[in-house]
């Protein structure tokens, strides 16, 4: 039975149960309750501020979802303090009222994975305990050092805490200590969540040692790029190695010593992380998702890194030349996937929202392949939690669709907001 009328119930009885469970909201349930890690764990935002995030949980289930927040990244001044396109997200800070600002995290309702009930899509997840990670250090969670940048106003040199990774430690500590060992656990995250979600995985996972485990990357790849290689052969290569250097990862207690010796581990390859992943934990199910258009996280791997990107005489010129090195990257990289038989991925080509950037933001319309017949990312998380099939393994090569099927009015009012906002 799949009715407007029906749906409606659905909600009617759904805003019911929350009216009945008001008490418990009293208990510390079904509220969002803000963690602050303190400065000997060594986590901070990237002004130096302490790192904060939120955490909504349910008396019914340890069954746990992890989300990382996305944003810009940084690795000179002005971008850290969050100047200019796809630069740093909350260069000051993250205020203890973050999950209830419009502008910020909504409530939760920036992603149907953070959302209790959600206006749009509605997935296992929210019945479990919510966990939204917030992103302040410039470096996809991922960092482990203090830079101080001068190079656009030496007489106020930027101090950046990229501590990102002590972030995602801190929190691990903490929620394995106040909600202890989750009988299911997801993580996920959309952009540099998605990035971090992935290359913190491990961390995550052995912290908590849930009974299951499962991986949502959204449109944050760790492309293969090996520093054997040449910028033609892997275009992510220019981007790792600045980022390697910046954010501290291969120093002591980096990202890249945490890896060694984890087998298909290449320490000369940021993307080995995929296969480390897939073989460090067979019985887990991991799933990368993006659009094959994306036209932000692309710009971030590239357009600083490439003559002819900076020199291109038009806009789309300029996209074009993007989003033939993200081509290439996501070419060489599905059939690396391919290679482990708990890893899926799913690309569909495009849709309206965010320059095609993100598949779990907002909601799920727009993200489905048509000549597949799927609707949208929903069979693709349903796929990664139920694990009665093999992970799915999508790729739209008919994309004539993507420009004529519906989208959620909500995603036309956002789109508009960014382009003249954003």
């Amino acid at each position: 039975m799949d009715t407007p009328a029906f749906g409606v119930l659905l909600r009617w009885l759904g805003a019911l149960l929350f009216a009945l469970l008001a008490p418990c909201a009293m208990a510390g349930y079904y509220q969002w309750d803000v963690v602050e890690l303190p400065v000997s764990s060594g986590a901070a935002c990237g002004d130096g501020t302490p790192y904060r995030f939120f955490v909504n949980r349910t008396p019914f289930t340890k069954n746990t979802v992890v989300m990382y927040e996305g944003g810009g990244a940084c690795w000179d001044q002005d971008a850290c303090l969050g100047k200019g396109h796809l630069s740093a997200s909350n260069p000051n800070g993250i205020p203890a009222d973050y999950l209830s600002k419009l502008n910020t995290a909504a409530y939760g309702l920036i992603t149907p994975f953070t959302a209790r009930l959600d206006p749009f899509d509605q997935i296992r997840t929210q019945s479990w305990n919510i966990v939204y990670l917030p992103y302040c250090t410039g470096d996809v969670h991922t960092g482990s050092a203090m830079k101080v940048y001068t190079d656009t106003d030496p007489a106020h040199p930027r101090v950046e805490f990229h501590r990102g990774q002590a972030n995602v430690e801190g929190a691990a500590q903490w929620l394995r200590a106040n909600i202890g060992q989750p009988d299911e656990l997801l993580l996920t995250g959309f952009s540099a969540g998605g990035a971090g979600s992935a290359a913190t995985y491990a961390l995550m996972r052995d912290t908590l040692q849930p009974g299951r485990s499962s991986l949502l990357a959204d449109s944050g790849p760790l492309f293969p790029a090996p520093r054997s290689s040449t910028p033609q052969q892997s275009p992510s290569l220019p981007l790792h190695n600045r980022i390697r250097e910046a954010w501290g990862l291969d120093e002591p207690g980096g990202m890249i010593p945490r890896f060694a010796g984890r087998p298909g581990f290449d320490p000369s390859d940021l993307g080995s992380v995929t296969a480390a992943m897939a073989l460090s934990y067979p019985q887990d199910r991991f799933q990368y998702a993006l659009f094959q258009t994306d036209g932000i996280y692309s710009a971030f791997s590239y357009a600083k890194f490439y003559g002819d990107i900076i020199g291109a005489g038009t806009d789309g010129q300029r996209k074009a030349l993007i989003n033939q090195r993200w081509r290439q990257d996501i070419e060489q990289w599905m059939p690396v996937l391919s290679r482990y038989a708990n890893v899926g991925y799913h690309v569909p080509f495009w849709r309206l929202l965010n320059d095609a950037h993100c598949l779990t933001i907002v909601d799920f319309s727009g993200t489905g392949i048509e000549e597949k017949g799927i609707g949208s990312l929903k069979p693709v998380v349903d796929n990664t939690l139920d694990r009665d099939k093999p992970p799915m393994r999508n790729y739209e090569h008919d994309n004539f669709w993507d420009y004529l099927r519906p989208v959620n009015p909500i995603q036309y009012l956002v789109a508009a907001f960014l382009k003249l906002f954003g």
